[in-house]
């Protein structure tokens, strides 16, 4: 199980960490606190001195009821920072996280390597056949609507049959496309209460029959906190319990703001499961 990453094929078999870096003023943990370029220097190192292969870049804060962000402005954002980081580290695989095309195109041509879609390329037509032309691998994650409406859509028949659903047809379209390398994230908090978020990772070995690498971000998010009655910057223990059932449960991809504890986790999981 490999992703190519500039021109790099990264092994799945053995879990990776994503670390991630927002580098907009209204993320629900740590908006506003990569701004100028040593915060986001001093941050990009320590994530991947403590263990991280990716770091997701964001520019656009996906949080429930975030404010929309002009294509322009996203790329003001984000373009500085990749070839910021890719300057001062030249060997880092970054993943963009965006929904826009043209973004996704202006970012892998900075020397991005992945493409991480909160959209599955629902919020932009060009999306799939833009990736396919960039042979990059494509993160492809579940959300209904828009991060303005989706929590108004979070209803569901059954909520692990429905993702599956939907990640057939997404999967099919973007195969019918060319996309090559596909990694699937189930979209915790996207459309999706409490009780919605616990039963997708009870169940998240069912998405073991899609035979794709499954990428999991729960960091700090009110799945946590709000079950706990704490805060996000008090949800670590919370998240590391749950980075730990989803290693379990067959994630290859942990996306988190803290690397340290998640690479403690992986060489856990590793040694559990000799």
């Amino acid at each position: 199980m490999t992703i190519n990453c500039n021109g790099n094929l990264i092994d799945l078999s053995v879990p990776k960490i994503m670390g991630i870096l927002n580098i907009t003023s209204n993320s629900f943990f740590d908006g506003g606190n990569y701004s100028s370029e040593t915060e986001i220097l001093n941050q990009v190192e320590k994530m991947l001195n403590e263990g991280a292969t990716f770091i997701d870049i964001g520019a656009y804060s996906s949080k429930p009821g975030a404010k929309f962000v002009s294509e322009e402005e996203e790329l003001s954002r984000l373009l500085p920072a990749v070839e910021l980081v890719l300057k001062k580290f030249p060997e880092t695989l970054i993943s963009v996280d965006t929904f826009r095309s043209e973004v996704a195109k202006q970012a892998i041509e900075k020397g991005a390597a992945i493409i991480n879609d909160i959209s599955a390329g629902l919020l932009d037509e060009k999306m799939l056949e833009t990736v396919a032309k960039l042979q990059v691998p494509y993160i492809m994650m579940h959300m209904k609507g828009n991060p303005q409406t989706m929590q108004s859509l979070a209803t569901y028949e059954d909520v692990v049959k429905d993702i599956m659903f939907y990640f057939s047809e997404r999967i099919s379209l973007a195969r019918s496309f060319g996309l090559n390398d596909i990694i699937v994230d189930p979209g915790f908090g996207f459309a999706k209460n409490i009780e919605h978020n616990y039963e997708i990772m009870q169940k998240l070995s069912y998405f073991s029959i899609l035979d794709l690498p499954v990428l999991v971000g729960v960091s700090r998010k009110s799945m946590i906190y709000k079950l706990l009655d704490k805060t996000p910057q008090e949800a670590l223990n919370g998240t590391t319990v749950l980075n730990t059932v989803a290693l379990q449960k067959g994630a290859k991809i942990l996306r988190v703001h803290d690397v340290k504890e998640a690479a403690e986790c992986l060489k856990i999981y590793a040694e559990l499961s000799k």
